[in-house]
């Protein structure tokens, strides 16, 4: 059975690895990572990964049907929406996006993991919303990432 070597070394693949993407700068990081309110009317979004499985993978993420970026591990991405309405973030997964509906408040941030989930042949993905607490610390020990840049269409 020829199969279940293939599928072992597909699976290890995705577990180790590391896809990149691209950064911003340490700068631009930084200040993300400072977590001030955001501008009037708006609520902050901070988008991250942290997973441990599936390091080489990489993955688009969407905020209303716009492209916010593709993710890779340990990165996180920033963004201001507009307050005080329902917010979709999506992520694509193995056979189709996942999606997260959001109510966000003007003036407070918002933290939405994003983690890999390995299925048979490639890697799925899943977008929780994380607490305030747990999304700082989570953010805290990653590097933000470029926004604007996916992979492919989202339907």
């Amino acid at each position: 059975m020829k199969i279940l070597p293939l599928i072992a070394i597909s699976a290890s693949f995705l577990v180790t690895g590391c896809a990149s993407v691209s950064m911003a700068s340490k700068e631009d990081s930084s200040k993300a990572k400072q977590f001030n309110a955001p501008a009037a009317n708006n609520a902050g979004l901070y988008v991250y990964r942290n997973s441990f499985a599936g390091k080489a993978l990489k993955k688009d993420i969407w905020v209303d049907g716009k492209c916010l970026g593709e993710s890779a591990a340990d990165v996180f991405f920033y963004t201001e929406v507009e307050g005080g309405k329902m917010i979709k973030v999506s992520t694509e997964s193995e056979f189709s996006p996942n999606d997260l509906n959001l109510k966000v408040e003007s003036g407070k941030n918002y933290f939405v993991r994003q983690y890999i989930k390995l299925g048979v042949f490639v890697g799925g993905a899943g977008v929780e919303q994380m607490s305030e607490e747990q999304g700082k610390t989570d953010v805290a020990k990653l590097e933000m990432a470029k926004p604007g840049t996916c992979s492919g269409a989202k339907s």
